[in-house]
């Protein structure tokens, strides 16, 4: 897509738009229902949606094909990191009704982190092609990895705080306790970070990491970094809702892991036939519409088994 200046802008202030009404209405801290957090991940689904019915109209069936795939797989992989922030907001204890203002907080981090992994991408491919081989190895990895954790019950283990965040809490002192959504306090004279901001750290340094396996991927779908961006933000700015809608789900969603990791192994297969090709070896090449029918049934079919795993294991326990 040969996108002009003018629409990355509009694009870019009309989700400005969409951030700033979505933190207006949550605003005030409280607990968020089931009913609230169905209206409205419903409704940034929707928005999704009408985005992408707005490029097929605009620009073609291959760059919606491309968006819809990208937004798939990047939603899919944001309800896996959902069971990092769980083991987040038990580590610190986060009360439930400041549950939402940390992950709003958390995706606006996420979408500018997003932001600058996705252009550092484009940069990258457009200067050297051969990097689709280390990005789809790296994928293969990473999919690997995902089943090995997934065998070891790895979203049973608890939270582990990184260097760079303990060392932030050492340079400037953490409260023993939360003061509403008060970020810094003065504390024996000293100003100290409140467990708040501690949290909100945690979340968006763990978005780094999720950075590394998300954008590969999706860059094994589309390289043109319009796309990528959008569904990067489609799949985001719905997250704070979907935490809520599904948090006692995830745990039932026994089998997500081996699901992604199929996904990832498949698109890391699709990035390293794209770079044969493009080095013309003759190769064929998976097409969009086939890669978006694979990762639709694999998560379908992953959330089938997963559910009836996760009942059979509550009547075992009963």
């Amino acid at each position: 897509m040969n996108v002009s200046l003018t629409v990355w802008l509009l694009t870019v202030a009309g989700l400005c738009v969409l951030v700033a009404a979505d933190f207006f209405i949550g605003r005030k801290p409280h607990d968020v229902s089931i009913r609230e957090a169905g209206i409205w991940t419903a409704v940034w689904v929707v928005l999704a949606c009408l985005f992408g019915v707005g490029l097929l109209v605009a620009a073609g069936g291959a760059p919606a094909g491309e968006f819809f795939a990208g937004y798939i797989t990047e939603k899919s992989l944001s309800v896996d990191n959902l069971f990092v922030f769980v083991l987040i907001m038990a580590k610190f204890a986060v009360p439930s009704q400041y549950q939402q203002r940390v992950l709003m907080v958390g995706v606006i981090v996420a979408l500018v982190l997003r932001a600058a992994f996705i252009a550092a991408g484009a940069a990258i491919i457009s200067a050297f092609s051969w990097v689709f081989y280390i990005f789809g190895a790296f994928l293969i990895w990473t999919a690997w990895k995902l089943v090995q954790d997934a065998r070891k019950g790895g979203h049973d283990e608890e939270y582990e705080e990184n260097k760079l965040l303990k060392s932030i809490e050492h340079r400037f002192g953490v409260a023993d306790r939360y003061h509403g959504t008060r970020l810094w306090i003065e504390e024996n004279g000293k100003r100290v970070m409140t467990p708040m901001l501690v949290v909100m750290l945690a979340i968006g340094s763990t978005d780094v990491l999720f950075a590394l396996d998300s954008i590969p991927a999706i860059y094994g779908l589309t390289q043109d970094p319009y796309i990528v961006f959008t569904a990067n933000a489609f799949a985001l700015m719905g997250l704070r809702q979907l935490y809520f809608l599904i948090g006692g789900l995830l745990k039932k969603l026994v089998h997500l892991s081996y699901g992604l990791s199929i996904i990832l192994g498949f698109i890391g297969v699709k990035l390293v036939l794209h770079a044969l090709h493009e080095s013309g070896v003759h190769v064929p090449e998976i097409s969009i519409p086939f890669s978006l029918g694979f990762i639709v049934l694999v998560l379908a079919v992953t959330t089938v088994t997963s559910l009836v795993a996760a009942r059979k294991q509550e009547e075992r326990g009963v």
